[in-house]
């Protein structure tokens, strides 16, 4: 039983802070209307054809391109499949309703709903065992996914603290460096946690779960405990 909490109203909108950022890439302008075809064919034939039969010439025929254009594009399947999940993680928004628990419930739950699409689940997957020994796309995977989505951490203790809801960190390099290793370690136990329940539990992330795994990181495991546990202790004491 989930011990009652601070409940904010939902206002089942998204304020202008709440909004990813820009999401410019890096390098030579090109087609997005070539991109979004390339990347949108890679991940429906990895679906139906799985990692070891997708190929580049196949990913280029359903797209309608040149294979030449992929390989300007991206050296290898490795980094095509991978910036093909990184886009699907770009379009994550941190709800803003209200609060810091409610704002955490919002991005659990969209966060699960992308997992539950198969194109995401199964591209995801496939990079993440195929970096297992690969430790240059372990390193694209860090950049194009973990760090590009840890600002969504970084926005929800801004306002937070914005709120008052969190204190302010402390000034100078060494707020900063401990700022960045809440960012990280805050990071880790929310995409973990909810990676490991939908695709390797394959449980649902649900309302009532989104709720336990807020009031868990924020209160702890006191926080789960039911009122009579709280009170009078467990049973036998």
């Amino acid at each position: 039983m989930v011990a009652p909490m601070h409940r904010c109203p939902l206002t089942g909108t998204s304020s202008p802070a709440g909004r990813a950022g820009s999401r410019s890439r890096t390098g030579r302008p090109r087609s997005a209307e070539a991109d979004r075809a390339i990347l949108d064919a890679t991940r429906a034939a990895l679906v139906e054809l799985g990692w070891g039969k997708l190929t580049m010439s196949d990913v280029a025929a359903r797209a309608g391109v040149a294979k030449t254009t992929l390989y300007r594009r991206w050296a290898n399947k490795n980094e095509l499949v991978l910036d093909a999940v990184a886009v699907l993680f770009d379009e994550l928004e941190l709800p803003d309703r209200g609060c810091l628990q409610a704002d955490i419930e919002g991005v659990v739950l969209q966060f699960a709903s992308l997992l539950a699409h198969p194109e995401t689940k199964t591209a995801l997957m496939a990079v993440v065992a195929e970096s297992t020994t690969d430790e240059a796309l372990r390193a694209r995977i860090r950049s194009a996914v973990v760090e590009r989505q840890k600002r969504l951490v970084v926005l929800g203790r801004e306002r937070a603290q914005a709120r008052g809801e969190l204190p302010p960190d402390p000034a100078g390099e060494e707020g900063a460096a401990a700022a960045g290793r809440a960012v990280g370690l805050i990071f880790d136990v929310i995409a973990g946690a909810v990676v490991h329940r939908a695709l390797v539990s394959a449980e649902p992330v649900d309302e009532l779960w989104a709720q336990q795994f807020s009031t868990l990181l924020l209160a702890g495991l006191g926080g789960l405990a039911g009122p009579a546990e709280t009170e009078a202790g467990p049973p036998g004491t």
